[in-house]
């Protein structure tokens, strides 16, 4: 008897694929793609959890997250807070609503009460799948990681695996899937702060889009990267507080970084298309330590922005 594995996968001739006239779609402008995978990285105590919550209530509203970032197609959510008791969860989001002055009991945020979530197992897995295809979210928070979960996050095979139920949510959904995660002390900034996420470099090359959240000098500062798209202008939060009923993220100041671009932008710039430069005439050109430049090549190779080619490294258009 025939079964699925004696069936051809199927498809289409390239020139048959739909094409679409603006292929990055957004599900907060400039922070986190649509139907897109990721994560919110930083250090214990960075407001992660704000952050994720500020993003959650933003995308079921339809109202700017950080008061700053449109979101263009708003729809119900679905969170999972592992650390954070229900009441405190309701306190947030409330307090955060009031700012916005909406309407609370209106809000479609839909809250996981299971006491345990362990998604490297079933039946969790199943019953996260039947909840997301019953509620139809277009975001879908978990905070955080290390808690969903009871594997070595250092063994990349078993992260691949968790990280492939993640993506499966996504494909087959069509579902944001935003993971909070610890990065370690004193990770840096920028897209070099994926390189700081804890555990399996694999974390890090999963994300579609992934914020960071880092402080320095006494400010919070928040920066993003993408697959499919530029990173928006880094900029610096404040978490206010008006009363002991309301606090909530916002963008207090954009940073200027033109002056100090991350290696990885550098990289770029000196490979426009058709150009190809070695390893050490970007060293040269850049004036950088070989083994930092290694980590920038690498990081860009990974993301799919650049090739090695016999003669050197290539941008890929």
């Amino acid at each position: 008897m025939s079964g699925e594995c004696d069936q051809p996968l199927p498809v289409v001739r390239v020139g048959e694929i739909p094409s679409e006239e603006n292929p990055q779609r957004w599900l907060v402008e400039q922070l986190w793609g649509a139907s897109s995978v990721g994560v919110i990285g930083g250090a214990p105590k960075c407001s992660k959890t704000w952050l994720g919550l500020d993003l959650a209530l933003s995308v079921a509203t339809g109202t700017a997250c950080l008061g700053k970032y449109a979101v263009p197609e708003p729809g119900p959510v679905l969170v999972y807070l592992a650390e954070d008791a229900l009441p405190v969860v309701r306190e947030r989001i409330e307090g955060m609503a009031r700012h916005r002055g909406l309407d609370f009991n209106r809000v479609e945020i839909h809250v996981i009460t299971a006491p345990t979530l362990r998604l490297d197992r079933e039946p969790h897995r199943t019953r996260l799948f039947e909840t997301a295809k019953r509620l139809r979210p277009r975001l879908l928070l978990l905070d955080p990681l290390v808690r969903l979960h009871g594997i070595d996050e250092n063994n990349a095979t078993e992260v691949a695996g968790l990280l492939a139920y993640f993506r499966s949510l996504q494909r087959r959904l069509d579902l944001s899937v935003v993971l909070v995660h610890h990065t370690r002390k004193n990770a840096a900034g920028g897209v070099a702060a994926g390189q700081g996420l804890r555990g399996s470099s694999d974390i890090h090359a999963f994300g579609d889009s992934n914020l960071y959240l880092r402080r320095t000098s006494q400010r919070l500062v928040l920066s993003s990267e993408h697959r499919a798209a530029p990173a928006a202008p880094s900029v610096c939060l404040n978490l206010v507080v008006t009363d002991a009923e309301t606090a909530y993220l916002e963008v207090v100041a954009e940073l200027n970084e033109e002056k100090r671009r991350h290696l990885h932008e550098q990289v770029l710039a000196l490979l426009p298309q058709n150009t190809t430069l070695t390893r050490a005439k970007l060293r040269d050109t850049l004036s950088v330590k070989n083994e930092r430049l290694g980590q920038a090549l690498e990081l860009l190779e990974r993301a799919g922005r650049i090739r090695r080619t016999p003669s050197g490294w290539q941008r890929i258009e």
